[in-house]
């Protein structure tokens, strides 16, 4: 008799053990996922400065459409929660599409290898951001899954494993852009 309880002790110990080492890996591939995220977050606004330094030339009376660009990119940059990173990275990506609505009225700008070349490599950034931003989101599901889910969600409430956000589209990311010239 002896011996199935404590059979029975050890199953659930091992049970607890492997359910918890399951939350820490989920948790820890959340992690990795974001920081996927930030590295292209970076790449991008290393490539910002110098799109914006080259539409300078050609677009002297757009400062504004230059200005949010910039701001945006310095809002990201202050922003220390995955969640207001990812409300800031919303503006942002809304104010490179205004810039680039904004080239059109620029041919010569259109045409200048520089600039060409640096929305070649914004735009494959923006891809890699966007592959990133899935597979966050699928982390964070199976995550989220784990930490709900009967009889997991038993062992993270135990030990305050608590959802991850998901990276969803602002508000204004869903609107149109409208550029007025």
């Amino acid at each position: 008799m002896w011996w199935i309880i404590l059979g029975i002790v050890v199953l659930i110990i091992l049970w607890v053990v492997a359910t918890y080492n399951s939350l820490i890996t989920l948790r820890n591939r959340v992690k990795d996922a974001w920081s996927q995220i930030d590295v292209q977050l970076k790449r991008r606004f290393d490539l910002i400065p110098n799109l914006v330094e080259t539409v300078k030339g050609y677009a002297k009376h757009e400062k504004g459409t230059l200005e949010d660009v910039v701001k945006a990119r310095n809002t990201y940059l202050s922003a220390s929660l995955p969640e207001d990173k990812m409300k800031a990275d919303g503006e942002l990506t809304q104010a490179i599409s205004k810039l680039f609505a904004l080239t059109e009225s620029y041919p010569d700008l259109k045409a200048n290898t520089n600039f060409l070349e640096l929305q070649s490599g914004l735009e494959e950034t923006e891809n890699k951001i966007a592959v990133a931003r899935q597979f966050y989101n699928d982390i964070v599901m199976q995550y989220n899954n784990k930490v709900q889910m009967v009889p997991s969600n038993i062992i993270a409430s135990l030990f305050k494993f608590e959802k991850a956000p998901f990276f969803e589209a602002q508000e204004e990311e869903r609107k149109n852009v409208e550029v007025k010239f």
